[in-house]
């Protein structure tokens, strides 16, 4: 197994407080605030190891920018999950695909009452003012951006037990929007909104007999985009915890992919149409041109990205791990025609961003920037950053031999020239130094301009947010 496995997805034993990280290159000046990533800060509980990329138990992490420095410091998540793994010596909570070592006695207490892990790894939002960890299938977690201290749960829904919750919400005029999903004997989609200061709103909702596996979901002017894959489960599963929860989810090709568009003002189903059998974990973007509607998705033909992200298959190194494309889907919202779509980029990419801030929902948008697989390699994992330019259909890459980069989050240049005048941030894994470092690309020519060294290996995380000093 190569070193980079090794270091990615072990246990990260110290918390770290560090005023000033050793910085080469020149951090331009305008870069002031704070990015904060969030991921699995350990793999292996006492003896028992967790199964999956999406399982382990989460950490924060903070880097600060002000005059030029970066300073940085990482905190477990103080959960339940986090504190019983530590004080039983076991993994004591069910995640996305590891369960515990039931008795059969626990797997009866867990129906009538469920331990819904709160390790929420995957995300980290500010949503009204509260910063918050994001997880599933977990509880969200409200944490404080100073000390990275937990302060408790945070929910959109009165039955937090009962319902799941994408990691990507949009936040939209002080109003924060995501979409759960509630299982029961009927279950249902929710689309929830939280105006900064009240309390939690549906705005739409949609029953659904065999709920799917959603991650995130689109956003226009106009519309909520609801992408139903057809990866599919019996409620009642996931409810009585059957198996660990994506391993009660089944692939139906036969379903097609069926996709539901929602009136943003008035909740009602504007639009459903089917499309062909594919996956995705990401919408990218939604924007409208009169009354065609077109969102952009990366997606793969079926699941088996998921099975890809099984440690042991990672860690084997025996297949290459694949890269979904952007596609954009168009829909023509006044007339009866089927929608359709088109490939934007033939780079293998995941975990796309773009500039959110000044380009969601607008049809001017053009670069997206990801990680991905690079051609000339074989790697299990992801081992680039890829610039897209979906005006010309071309890529940028930033590689380095023996680097695995995290998902590249987009700062904009205050005085921009233009949408990419600005920089991106990548948490890289250094294999050859057995640590880790920040590199910071100038978006515009894809190079490195500087990187700050972290003094120990962070592990492969997820997503996070860069946000201004107030």
């Amino acid at each position: 197994m190569r070193k980079a496995y090794q270091l990615g997805f072990a246990n990260i034993e110290d918390e770290l407080v560090i005023d000033k990280l050793s910085v080469t290159g020149k951090l331009p000046e305008w870069v002031e605030g704070t990015l904060f990533r969030n991921g699995p800060g350990m793999f292996k509980a006492g003896n028992q190891d967790y199964r999956h990329w999406f399982d382990g138990l989460s950490m924060l992490h903070k880097f600060s920018f002000k005059a030029g420095n970066i300073s940085y410091a990482n905190k477990f998540l103080q959960c339940k999950a986090y504190h019983e793994a530590k004080e039983n010596n076991r993994i004591s909570y069910s995640e996305f695909a590891t369960d515990p070592c039931y008795s059969l006695f626990d797997r009866v207490k867990e129906i009538f009452d469920p331990k819904i892990t709160d390790s929420a790894k995957v995300n980290v939002a500010r949503l009204g003012g509260k910063f918050v960890a994001m997880g599933e299938p977990s509880l969200q977690m409200e944490f404080d951006p100073d000390t990275l201290n937990s302060l408790g749960v945070y929910t959109y829904d009165d039955k937090p037990k009962q319902h799941i919750t994408t990691v990507h919400p949009h936040e939209v005029d002080n109003e924060v929007i995501n979409l759960t999903t509630r299982f029961g004997r009927v279950s249902s989609y929710r689309f929830m909104s939280r105006p900064e200061g009240e309390n939690p709103q549906l705005i739409a909702s949609h029953k659904v007999k065999e709920p799917a596996y959603l991650h995130s979901f689109g956003l226009s002017p106009s519309y909520l985009i609801l992408t139903e894959f057809p990866y599919v489960v019996n409620p009642l599963k996931i409810l009585f915890h059957a198996k660990p929860f994506i391993e009660n989810y089944v692939w139906k090709p036969r379903r097609g992919t069926r996709i539901f568009i929602f009136n943003r003002k008035n909740g009602t189903l504007v639009k459903q149409f089917e499309a062909d059998p594919f996956f995705a974990f990401h919408h990218i973007n939604a924007f409208e041109r009169g009354e065609e509607l077109y969102f952009d998705i990366v997606t793969y033909p079926d699941p088996e990205i998921i099975q890809s992200f099984y440690l042991d298959r990672i860690r084997s190194e025996g297949k290459k791990l694949p890269g979904g494309q952007i596609r954009r889907f168009h829909a023509d919202m006044a007339g009866n025609k089927d929608i359709s779509y088109r490939i934007l980029s033939d780079e293998a990419i995941e975990l796309p961003r773009f500039d959110y801030e000044h380009y969601h929902m607008d049809s001017d948008y053009r670069y997206v920037y990801s990680v991905g697989v690079n051609k000339a390699g074989n790697n299990s994992f992801y081992d680039q950053v890829v610039k897209s330019d979906l005006k010309t259909e071309q890529a940028k890459i930033w590689h380095e031999k023996n680097c695995f980069p995290g998902e590249p989050v987009f700062l904009a240049n205050p005085n921009r020239k233009s949408e990419d005048d600005g920089v991106n941030l990548s948490v890289v894994l250094d294999e050859a130094n057995g640590n880790s470092f920040l590199l910071i690309l100038d978006s515009v020519t894809f190079t490195e301009i500087a990187r700050a060294v972290i003094p120990q290996p962070i592990l492969f995380g997820y997503h996070g947010n860069f946000y201004l000093n107030n």
